[in-house]
């Protein structure tokens, strides 16, 4: 997968910078799945729904901003898989036409 990316001259990983710092995150006791760069939003939102008791309507404000931060890295990374997809796809049929082509492009193929 890296070399693809290296080759496709796409640089994984995302724009977003880490706010929350990893003691933050191991005070807060968030689990190590969830320590990514939306980790900052993630800290009040745990806060607020254990003080609200996790009632949903409680803590709207602070679960849509940590959503939409997750949203923005999902589509950050599907984007970088696209250019990697479409490099590869280049680079195979760059490699398929530098052979003799089994039809000639003279031949009607009706």
């Amino acid at each position: 997968m890296e070399a693809a990316a290296a080759a496709a001259g796409v640089q994984l990983g995302t724009s977003k910078p880490q706010i929350a710092t990893q003691a933050e995150m191991s005070e807060a006791r968030l689990p190590l799945p969830y320590r990514d760069q939306c980790a900052h939003l993630l800290i009040p939102l745990n806060k607020c729904r254990v003080a609200e008791y996790y009632l949903p309507w409680k803590c709207e404000p602070e679960r849509h901003a940590y959503e939409k931060c997750q949203y923005e890295l999902v589509m950050e990374r599907m984007i970088q898989m696209q250019k990697i997809r479409e490099a590869q796809e280049a680079k195979s049929k760059g490699a398929a036409t530098i052979g003799v082509p089994l039809i000639p492009s003279t031949a009607k193929l009706s």
